[in-house]
């Protein structure tokens, strides 16, 4: 099972002029958001990004931007693993591009 995360991904974006095709980036997404197609990095679908910076930490070319440590799978994350509140505080509210 797949799962959503962000709405399109908000700030995901690869700069295909700098893109080697590596496939670094495809190695490290947890949700297999990018694949390698005519040799570059494309998105798939923006919807499974969850924003966590992966991709972008990792490409040797520089050619992901990614605004990482936002939205709600940060905060539910880093709730998770830090031991406190496992929320973003939403509630669920889609109107800000949140959950």
């Amino acid at each position: 099972m797949r799962y959503a995360y962000l709405k399109n991904g908000e700030s995901l974006v690869i700069d295909g002029n700098k893109c080697t095709g590596c496939g670094i980036c495809i190695d490290v997404c947890p949700h297999s958001v990018l694949e390698i197609t005519e040799g570059k990095a494309m998105i798939i679908d923006k919807n499974y990004c969850m924003e966590c910076g992966a991709c972008r930490l990792n490409c040797p070319a520089d050619a992901i931007a990614v605004n990482s440590g936002v939205g709600c799978a940060y905060a539910v994350l880093n709730g998770i693993i830090s031991g406190k509140n496992a929320s973003c505080g939403c509630d669920g509210d889609t109107s800000g591009g949140c959950c």
